[in-house]
Parts: structure tokens; sequence; C-alpha cells
């Protein structure tokens, strides 16, 4: 007799966690290392990465990476995230906020995130809030939602859920229409907010994390067509000095610089090279 046993579908899932967007998290002292509530948030943080790993084995995934995209990188409490994990934690990272993604994932969530600098939402800012007023992409206005969603497109990976507050979700809604949005919080102005109380929100991230991947073949990558002419807005005019020393940009404005690449990771690799560059004149 002949025993036939059907191979299990392996099903790959990433997870980008910021820290902005978790309900409860509403200032600096939450955001800072050295702030006062940080250990606080670190733990609501890491709570809601577990909710977005529950729905992720609730809808059959088999393999989940998380990357720590906030700060330091450095905020996820190991010890206390889910053991059908596994974390990377830790800076500088090639990708940044999209360390690990690859073409082998079946489908990308974004956890804790937050509107654009230059938008209303809580904490609202794009990849160094020190410096950066706005970055626009072919004429469009992105943030870190768009930018690491066109990661992840080059990649073939849809984002399937992000969290965060209600503004946020406006945003995504606005790139990817079928998108599911975990709102754990309404945006009051951009250091207040009105919270769910951590385990409903979780158990929303859980919900929303698993219908988000369910439907993942109705969600398109997030992709826009090369190339790409870049224009990022510094806050104020000394910061474009320091990015404008790079012989690859062009002043476009006192506080403004422009760059073109063709593909989108040479696009986001530079995009991080003239922030930080802009941020390097604050030291």
């Amino acid at each position: 007799m002949q025993y036939f046993f059907r191979k299990e579908k392996k099903m790959k899932l990433f997870i980008s966690a910021d820290i902005e967007g978790v309900s409860g998290v509403v200032h600096m002292e939450h955001t800072m290392r050295d702030g006062r509530e940080h250990d606080r948030a670190r733990m609501l943080m890491t709570e809601e990465v577990n909710a977005a790993i529950r729905g992720a084995l609730d809808a059959g995934a088999t393999e989940i990476v998380v990357n720590d995209s906030h700060g330091t990188m450095r905020n996820i409490i190991p010890e206390s995230l889910l053991p059908e994990a596994e974390l990377i934690i830790g800076s500088p990272k090639r990708l940044s906020m999209m360390q690990g993604i690859d073409e082998t994932f079946d489908a990308a969530l974004f956890v804790g995130y937050h509107t654009q600098a230059g938008e209303n939402g809580i904490l609202s800012h794009s990849y160094d809030s020190r410096v950066v007023k706005g970055i626009t992409i072919n004429g469009v206005k992105y943030g870190e939602l768009g930018v690491n969603s066109l990661i992840a497109g080059h990649f073939n990976v849809p984002v399937v859920m992000v969290s965060g507050c209600q503004l946020l979700a406006l945003e995504a809604k606005a790139l990817s229409p079928n998108i599911e949005t975990a709102i754990v919080k309404k945006s009051v102005f951009r250091t207040t907010a009105q919270n769910l109380h951590p385990a409903r929100a979780q158990e929303i991230i859980r919900e929303k994390a698993a219908a988000g991947i369910r439907k993942r073949s109705e969600i398109e990558p997030f992709a826009i067509k090369a190339p790409f002419h870049v224009e990022v807005e510094f806050l104020q005019p000394g910061l474009a000095d320091a990015a404008d020393i790079s012989p690859l940009v062009a002043r476009t404005s006192p506080s403004s610089i422009t760059f073109t690449a063709n593909e989108i990771m040479a696009c986001y690799q530079m995009l991080r090279v003239v922030i930080s560059m802009a941020g390097s004149a604050l030291s």
C-alpha cells in the first residue's frame, strides 16, 4: 500500500515595525531612547507586533521575519516577542526599515506606522523629523509608508495591512485601495490622540493582519514607473547645504535638492544618503 502525504505549503511574512503609530504613543518621550516613557512604549510596540504575528499565524504563515524599524532599531523586546518570529534588530541596515525583505516573501505588514512629514497625524514625519520637510517622487509626495511600500513592490511583495491612526489609514488607502487598515487611535493634534485600550488595539491588529494576508492576491504590489525624479525639501537651508555636497544632487531652492535614479533600490539608498548628510549638519 502506498501512502501519499500532502506537502505543506509554506507562507512567508515580513513585518516592518515602527513606534509612533502604536496605541498609547503620542510624544517624543515615548519615542526617544532617553525618554522617560520609552520603556513603556517599547512594551506596547512589542505587543502590537505580537498581535500581527498572531494574525499571520491565524492566516497560515509558516515563517515570519520582523524588522525593528524605529530610531536606533533596538526597541522590540526580544524575549517578549513570540517565538514563531525571527527578529532583525540593530543599525545600520542597508535597507533600513525594510531590511530583510526580498522576493521570497508572500506579503508584508507595517505595524505602528505614522503619516508623512507636513501632514496632520500623530508624530508625523518622514525618516528624520529633525531635517526633512517633505519628499516628492515623480511629482507625488510620499512618506515612510509610500517609499517603503515601493521597496516591497520592487520584490513583488504586496503590503496587505498597516496599523496606526485614522489619518495613516487614509494615506494607505490612497496608495492601495484594498489594503487592510488597523486603526488603533485617532489623531487629534500632532502630539495628542484618542487611543484604544492596548488590548483592543492588539485584537484589531490581529484581525486585520489575518484579513489582509488572506486576501493578498487582491492587493497589488505598489509600484511607480522609472525613472525616479526625487526632490527632498529640508526644514532650513543649512541642511540642504550639507546634502548639496554630493555631486549626484542639484539644488532647486534654498532648502531643497533633487536627484534622479533609474531603479527604486538606488533611489531608496540615495534618499537615505542625502537625509543622513543633512542630519550631519546638526552635529
